[in-house]
């Protein structure tokens, strides 16, 4: 269940367009002093995006490990499906909320909501404690890290335009969740690890594609200011959930049951 609510934030987030749709600039109309502003907030637009969804994986993991070391908390949410359903439910409301009125909220604001949506992944995510061993959780963990952070690099260093692979991933994407949603009821492991081993490979392109068009929007903002700021947020957001997904896709394929 955790992982469709994943999924959909995912799937929310694309959608919503927050982060990939951007107004272009024209460069060419801009003052020399404006240019050299704007050359200036790249780098610390980027630098944010991957601060702040350090911290996010930071304080989702500690929460989680928090959570599942905590009889009282898991006893509140586990053994009551209106509070964990509840938790679920948040989670798409954040994403919705803080996607939608980006534009609407204060950076404080929108930077108080992507920690409260990270502490309440953190919790829902626990689980993992309780269906996998710690050392393959961390073993995992060191994979996904690797992975991604190569096919982040491969995103922003690379010249080749990777636009249509958004729109393949975006598809591919829509039939993990409908095919995730479908095994809920029919419990069948192969298409288990076929969603995952396809999920493994949406979540790898995606980083990339990700990584791409977060870098070509700041490469033409304007300024460090708080509008930007906030849209480094919604990309720390869509980095933070391509991080997850591709940690559970691989999870389910690698980590060592407790059974």
């Amino acid at each position: 269940m955790q992982i469709n609510a994943y999924l959909c934030g995912t799937f929310l987030i694309k959608i919503l367009k927050q982060v990939m749709d951007y107004e272009e600039l024209n460069y060419g109309a801009l003052s020399r002093e404006q240019q050299l502003e704007s050359s200036m907030a790249f780098p610390t637009l980027m630098r944010k995006v991957y601060v702040w969804m350090s911290l996010a994986l930071v304080i989702t993991g500690l929460t989680a490990y928090y959570v599942a070391t905590s009889p009282a908390l898991v006893s509140l949410i586990f053994g009551n499906s209106v509070v964990m359903w509840g938790l679920i439910i948040g989670e798409l409301a954040l994403v919705i909320g803080l996607s939608a009125a980006i534009n609407k909220l204060s950076l404080s604001a929108a930077t108080l909501m992507f920690v409260l949506y990270s502490v309440v992944n953190g919790a829902t995510l626990s689980t993992i404690f309780f269906a996998y061993t710690t050392s393959s959780i961390a073993s995992v963990f060191f994979i996904t890290a690797g992975t991604f952070a190569a096919m982040a690099a491969y995103g922003y260093f690379t010249k080749k335009d990777l636009t249509s692979w958004g729109r393949i991933l975006f598809m591919a994407l829509i039939g993990i969740i409908i095919a995730s949603i479908v095994n809920i009821f029919l419990k069948s492991s192969g298409l288990n690890l076929i969603v995952s081993y396809l999920g493994v490979l949406v979540f790898v392109g995606l980083t990339a594609y990700d990584s791409q068009k977060i870098k070509e929007m700041f490469l033409q903002a304007p300024d460090a200011g708080e509008g930007m700021q906030k849209l480094a947020l919604l990309g720390a957001l869509t980095l933070y959930l391509d991080f997850i997904n591709l940690f559970l896709h691989l999870l389910r394929i690698l980590g060592s049951s407790r059974d």
